[in-house]
């Protein structure tokens, strides 16, 4: 903008003053205008592509910012998941000593069978839970993985965007449009 408002104040200035002036002179102003322009214009298309560069980095950065916060609540999810079988696990191991406690008082046989299948019921159980630990487990880790490649990728994106800002401000800088 600034540049555009001094080329045209040039050439304002330049025109009035030309009329006395040799064809040299003209000749070499048109020249330096000429090399503004092609200047200006250099500028404006790396401008243009720099935002557009930035425009697709903020979309890519946005999406990949939903499928972290995504992966990371699945995690959360597995998480519980593996809390829920850990409390029921404590839960049946507390029934089972409770159990063995009761049963060990019993005053009949009678009573002691009931206690032992209903010990046997817990204990067969909490072997059931096994497996489904492990997988919970085993899907647990996976969704870790695929949230920490999936942080990565986030944090690549990132560096991608500084990068870019640091050029943008650099190139900038160097032209001095922009205060430090």
């Amino acid at each position: 903008m600034l540049r555009s408002t001094v080329l045209a104040l040039g050439v304002l200035l330049f025109s009035s003053t030309a009329f006395g002036q040799t064809a040299s002179t003209d000749s070499q102003t048109l020249q330096a205008l000429l090399t503004e322009v092609h200047q200006l214009r250099q500028d404006l298309q790396t401008a243009a592509t720099a935002a557009r560069r930035a425009q697709i980095l903020i979309y890519r950065l946005y999406a990949q910012e939903s499928v972290v916060a995504h992966a990371s609540q699945r995690v959360d999810e597995a998480k519980s998941v593996l809390d829920e079988l850990e409390n029921r696990k404590k839960w049946s191991a507390l029934r089972i000593k409770e159990y063995e406690d009761t049963r060990d008082r019993a005053e009949n046989a009678t009573q002691r069978k009931q206690f032992d299948d209903l010990i046997s019921r817990f204990k067969s159980e909490m072997e059931d839970l096994v497996p489904v630990e492990q997988e919970a487990q085993t899907k647990e880790m996976e969704l870790a993985e695929q949230l920490r490649v999936e942080q990565v990728k986030l944090d690549q994106l990132q560096a991608e965007l500084d990068q870019l800002d640091r050029v943008v401000m650099s190139a900038a800088s160097r032209l001095g449009s922009i205060p430090h």
